[in-house]
């Protein structure tokens, strides 16, 4: 395997795309569908000296179902090699933005990609494989406005334990990630109440749980109770791909609480395709393992629409 790390190391510094040219300049309207969706009201997003929110960097670089015609042929190498190799499978782990100065409606935008960085073979649980990063310079006519960093892994499979004679155990959901900052978010509901922050310094309720106040900035907050009613905003039905400890089709709403935040969760008590925008609900706490509890929300009588 030495004589194969040797060939992607060779890889490195090669272009992964050049001269890259974003398919739609900066505007206004996918600034407000992007702050929209994330509940993000920062005034500096909006009116005549708007600038895009930082995060949408990746947002002007994306070639869309028709993709871009301006990447290299050393990434296709590069990746066909590791195909060969047996690292058939793939799986996006990480990626790294740095910001280095605002996007503005009208800022036409341009990029270039390196492939930064290949690791030596890694064994994970999912299998052994080699990192592969790459780079992308993002320029707004013409001068840099950012840098990103993706990262994916390149593994083969591993082999599939034998199972014993008795019974697989049943999969697990995954567990809920509780830092410091959404901590009490989690406490709330293990007592049954589902909580939403509010500003101490302009009273704007957000959810989820963030360390400070996108309207203000202020870091200080407290908490009220959501009452529990709220409607199906949007929603989408899984079929596809499958997860363990869920069986598909089900459906997964965005929740408009009576208190006017929104959240996602589970749409339960009416079939998957019964779903539907506007449809009234309540909230609920469902326990789906020993020491596990969710807050879902339970369709309301009339409301299949």
């Amino acid at each position: 395997m030495g004589g194969l790390y040797e060939r992607l190391k060779a890889y490195e510094g090669q272009a992964a795309a050049t001269a890259g040219a974003g398919k739609d300049l900066v505007n206004e309207p996918m600034i407000r569908h992007w702050c929209e969706a994330m509940g993000d009201t920062d005034p500096a997003y909006r009116g005549p000296d708007a600038v895009a929110p930082p995060t949408m960097l990746q947002a002007w670089t994306m070639g869309g179902l028709s993709g871009h015609t301006d990447r290299s042929g050393a990434y296709d190498e590069l990746l066909t090699l590791l195909d060969e190799a047996g690292c058939t499978s793939v799986v996006a782990t990480d990626c790294e933005q740095e910001y280095v100065r605002p996007l503005r409606p009208g800022d036409a935008i341009t990029f270039d990609a390196v492939i930064e960085s290949v690791s030596d073979r890694k064994t994970t649980k999912l299998g052994t494989g080699h990192f592969v990063t790459t780079r992308m310079d993002i320029h707004a006519d013409g001068e840099l406005a950012g840098t990103h960093r993706f990262r994916i892994l390149k593994y083969a499979p591993a082999a599939a334990k034998p199972q014993g004679s008795g019974a697989p155990p049943a999969a697990r959901r995954p567990r809920p990630v509780i830092n410091r900052d959404n901590a009490g978010f989690w406490e709330g509901v293990a007592a049954h109440r589902l909580l939403i922050q509010r500003c101490a310094g302009c009273a704007t309720l957000r959810f989820p749980w963030l360390p400070g106040c996108n309207a203000c900035g202020s870091q200080e907050w407290d908490t009220v109770e959501a009452s529990g009613a709220g409607t199906v905003f949007s929603y989408v039905v899984m079929h596809h791909p499958p997860f363990p400890a869920f069986d598909p089709p089900y459906a997964v709403g965005l929740i408009e609480l009576a208190e006017g935040v929104r959240m996602i969760s589970n749409v339960v008590g009416v079939p998957y395709d019964k779903v539907r925008i506007g449809m009234p609900v309540r909230l609920e706490f469902l326990r789906v393992e020993e020491d596990l509890e969710l807050p879902v929300f339970r369709a309301q009588d009339g409301g299949e629409g």
